[in-house]
């Protein structure tokens, strides 16, 4: 009866989550309720985007709410995941209605997007609230299951199957060193729980220290993988390649957002005091941290697809936000969940654009965009503002993401990795600078129209043009917004 009792409470706290199951369970049997020749599935479409919109509501009323642990501490509601899960599912719901108009999603898989698209989401907000690593674990793999056939979604292209393929190879490897990884921690410190596992460091001998240095390195493996980061981003580029855009956008956020989070949570649990372990995980998230940013940003500058070149572009903005988890406080996980909000908006308006290019060529070399300020102005602007801001020009929000998260580093002292970002961005400004350049200087190869973009995907892109600007300029309401002081709260 109690357990019983214990469960129920809990579920008061995970009301977003619950709807978001819904969702995902309505969505299958609406499937189920249609002809097979009817493609157009208009009440699906709906309830999908609907459900979305009141797992955001839900999650927006669940920012006031007090810190809690629930489900026997396996699971943490604080102010820090609820953001997390706010941009993710934000996210999801932009890649779904991009899904929606994109050639590259096959008619007859709509549906079955948009059940993988849910999936995916739960399994971010799964690990964004992880309190132990079994959670976390379970997290993890929701979403990286129903993201191989995502990539791979395009059945008749061999490019899609060689994604999806090659993705759930790396996936595997990846999740079976983090288990292991897990096992010996488990083995060592008798305990799965993030909020025991400080403590219990503090009380090992110097042997059982230097067997958990490597065990925590294989821990990280599986979070490294998530985020794609160095030395563990090798599949990114290929499976981005690979996969119909509308899951690009979406691989390009929400996996990211989730092990991002997790990652935070991870090191302010387990890395508290200072002794040999605290000084190897910091250590070996500098070193991730300046690789991760030097490879995607060189690696991008010879790219002849945008798609690709978006790829390496994640990968190094990736290593930008590992730095706030190197400030091992509330001032980066704020940095974080600004750098977070710009992230989501500037990448999934550069997606949104090279998506109709992509739809309108059947691919998204950069030769593709030659001239779009002539063909269509609207589109050439929006997405010159997402260049722009990728590249960290003020006053743009990408600016001020990257201006936070450079403060936070300075002033925790670490003034190589500063200078390190900085360089970064000035190798940035070249690719981003150079799709910019095609689109203003260089006269299209064709006079041939363009697709005409429905309303909602105008309204759409000028928003998140909008966002951009406005927010990099009036910038100081999101960052206190994005305060996450005193909230991430773990079980002890």
């Amino acid at each position: 009866m109690e357990l019983s009792l214990n469960y129920l409470y809990s579920i008061t706290f995970y009301i977003p989550e619950c709807i978001a199951v819904l969702v995902m369970a309505g969505i299958l049997f609406l499937e189920i309720a249609y002809k097979k020749h009817d493609s157009k599935r208009i009440l699906l479409k709906v309830f999908t985007i609907v459900g979305l919109i009141v797992t955001f509501g839900a999650l927006v009323f669940n920012l006031d709410l007090p810190s809690k642990n629930i489900f026997y501490d396996a699971i943490v509601i604080d102010r820090f995941s609820v953001l997390v899960k706010i941009i993710a599912v934000i996210a999801a719901l932009i890649s779904y209605w991009y899904g929606l108009s994109s050639r590259d999603i096959y008619d007859s898989l709509k549906s079955e997007f948009g059940i993988l698209i849910v999936g995916g989401l739960i399994g971010t907000m799964l690990l964004a609230s992880a309190n132990n690593m079994l959670t976390l674990y379970l997290g993890i793999e929701m979403l990286s299951i129903l993201s191989y056939p995502l990539a791979a979604m395009k059945r008749l292209d061999e490019k899609s199957v060689e994604a999806g393929l090659k993705y759930a190879l790396y996936g595997g490897l990846s999740a079976g060193i983090m288990l292991f990884g897990m096992s010996l921690i488990f083995g060592i410190l008798g305990t799965i729980q993030f909020g025991e596992i400080a403590g219990r460091i503090t009380t090992l001998d110097v042997t059982q220290k230097a067997i958990l240095v490597p065990a925590f390195l294989f821990f990280f493996v599986g979070l490294g993988y998530k985020i794609s980061c160095v030395p563990f981003h090798m599949w990114t580029p290929d499976v981005y390649e690979g996969s119909p855009i509308p899951v690009t956008a979406f691989f390009s956020v929400v996996p990211k957002i989730g092990g991002i989070a997790a990652l935070v949570r991870v090191t302010s649990a387990f890395f508290v005091n200072e002794n040999l372990i605290q000084y190897s995980w910091v250590a070996v998230l500098t070193l991730v941290a300046a690789l991760t940013m030097t490879v995607g940003n060189v690696s991008a500058l010879g790219q002849r697809s945008v798609k690709r070149m978006l790829a390496y572009s994640s990968i190094a903005q990736i290593g930008n936000i590992l730095l706030g988890v190197l400030v091992l406080d509330s001032i980066g996980q704020q940095a974080i969940i600004f750098y977070f909000f710009g992230y989501m908006i500037m990448t999934l308006l550069a997606f949104g654009i090279t998506a109709v290019l992509s739809d309108q060529y059947g691919n998204d070399y950069f030769d593709r965009f030659n001239g779009l300020i002539y063909r269509n102005p609207f589109m050439a602007i929006c997405l010159i503002i997402a260049m722009l801001s990728l590249a960290g020009m003020p006053p743009l929000i990408g600016f001020v993401a990257k201006f936070n998260i450079i403060a936070a580093i300075v002033k925790k002292g670490l003034f190589g990795l500063a200078i390190i970002a900085v360089l970064n961005s000035v190798i940035s400004l070249y690719y981003y600078m150079r799709l910019a350049r095609l689109v203003v200087f260089k006269m299209p190869d064709s006079t041939e129209k363009l697709f005409r973009l429905s309303i909602g995907r105008q309204a759409l892109f000028v928003s998140m043009a909008l966002f951009i600007l406005i927010v990099g300029i009036f910038w100081e309401d999101l960052y206190k917004f994005s305060d996450v002081t005193n909230q991430i709260k773990l079980a002890h």
